[in-house]
């Protein structure tokens, strides 16, 4: 029997049509499910805690159940906690992984390197709790200057504690001997002698401390005066020139400068004395040791050189801190205390300067202070006792060189 040829071509696109139909309906089924699984798995935190964390105030940083980062802050990625979306420390992910087993929150102080290269550290105090059913939350709060505050304080008492006792027990065993020796009077007066020296160190080291104290209470913005750095150096000079005359040194002071610093000038008497004093020590015997003032850029510089051995880079460094010495036996020979360029960093940061240091092994040392100037009234249109400070907040960056 025949079939119909228009027939079979009916069927054959009723066919076709069904099958299209059916695969239109598979597509969108699987476009569907695709996206349901793609939004099944984007990370979502619980409600609010987003603009929470937003305010808190600390870097933190959010992980899932394999420790990959949902969410952090800048902070976090400032401090080199998070790179990409993996925690950097190991310690960070062990401390995450305890919460997570045990539901425990847990607080740490941990010291993590900053970064992949060099040696900087951060000391952060670490908060790590549970986020809703399958995040855990890591707070993190620097508290790096906070340590070093600590750390500088705890050294400075320690410090003090064995500077103090060190010329106290001599002065103890000093007048042992002499009382062992009543007859001997050469013995007598040798011990006589060191025990007036040792007092003499001891007398100077309670006194820097004092003044180290002293300055650190101090406002010379509310207590300054116009002070003029001439009458401040020649005062600084006369006070050092009985140690200078000891080892047959000369002062020699070239410059002048006309505009004066605003500030406290027993002070800055204090600053140019412990530099003169420091370079006189520090001095061969028959040198000279020389005191240069000038005025450039609405700054007053002063620079006090000494032709003695120089210090190295490491030296360099460390200089300024407190009961630092270069070179420790010759410091307590000379009577040194390791306070008083301190001092003379913290007086001169105290009236808006900067004091620095050029030195080479061999060829001396040069320490030189800057100190904002005062303009009088006809330039400036106001007094401050006299004058008031000249504005080189951004001369005083410029680096220059005395």
């Amino acid at each position: 029997m025949d079939v119909d040829p228009l027939l079979t071509a009916v069927v054959a696109g009723l066919i076709g049509l069904v099958l299209g139909v059916f695969g239109m309906l598979a597509f969108n089924l699987s476009e569907r499910q695709r996206r349901e699984t793609v939004d099944v798995a984007e990370p979502t935190l619980p409600d609010g805690a987003a603009e929470v964390l937003s305010v808190v105030g600390r870097a933190f940083i959010v992980v899932d159940g394999t420790d990959g980062v949902v969410r952090a802050s800048p902070g976090a990625y400032a401090f080199g906690l998070v790179r990409g979306h993996t925690v950097v420390h190991e310690q960070l992910r062990e401390l995450a992984g305890r919460v997570r087993r045990d539901g425990v929150i847990e607080e740490r102080q941990m010291e993590l390197p900053r970064g992949p290269l060099g040696q900087g550290t951060v000391v952060m105090a670490i908060r790590v709790a549970p986020l809703g059913e399958e995040y855990i939350l890591l707070l993190a709060d620097d508290r790096t200057e906070i340590a070093r505050t600590e750390a500088v304080r705890n050294d400075f008492v320690a410090n003090v504690s064995h500077e103090l006792k060190t010329p106290v027990g001599a002065i103890s065993l000093l007048a042992e001997a002499v009382e062992s020796s009543p007859d001997d009077e050469a013995a007598v007066r040798r011990f006589a002698k060191r025990m007036q020296k040792e007092s003499a160190r001891l007398a100077a080291l309670v006194q820097d401390i004092i003044e180290l104290s002293r300055l650190q209470g101090t406002d010379v913005v509310l207590a300054g005066a116009a002070v003029d750095i001439n009458h401040a150096i020649a005062d600084a000079v006369d006070r050092s020139r009985l140690p200078a005359e000891s080892k047959n040194i000369t002062l020699v002071v070239g410059g002048r400068v006309e505009a004066p610093v605003y500030g406290d000038a027993g002070q800055l008497v204090t600053v140019f004395r412990n530099l003169i004093d420091n370079a006189i020590r520090y001095s061969p015997e028959n040198t000279q040791v020389g005191i240069g003032l000038r005025a450039a850029d609405g700054l007053v510089m002063v620079s006090v050189s000494d032709q003695g051995d120089g210090m190295s880079p490491a030296d360099q460094e460390r200089v300024f801190e407190r009961f630092y010495r270069v070179d420790a036996a010759r410091s307590r020979h000379t009577g040194g205390t390791g306070l008083g360029l301190s001092i003379v960093k913290h007086i001169v940061a105290n009236h808006g300067g900067e004091v620095t240091l050029w030195s080479q092994t061999g060829k001396g040392s040069t320490f030189t202070v800057r100190l904002p100037q005062m303009e009088n009234e006809q330039n400036d249109g106001g007094t401050v006792d006299g004058g008031r400070l000249h504005n080189v907040t951004s001369r005083e960056n410029r680096g220059a060189t005395a």
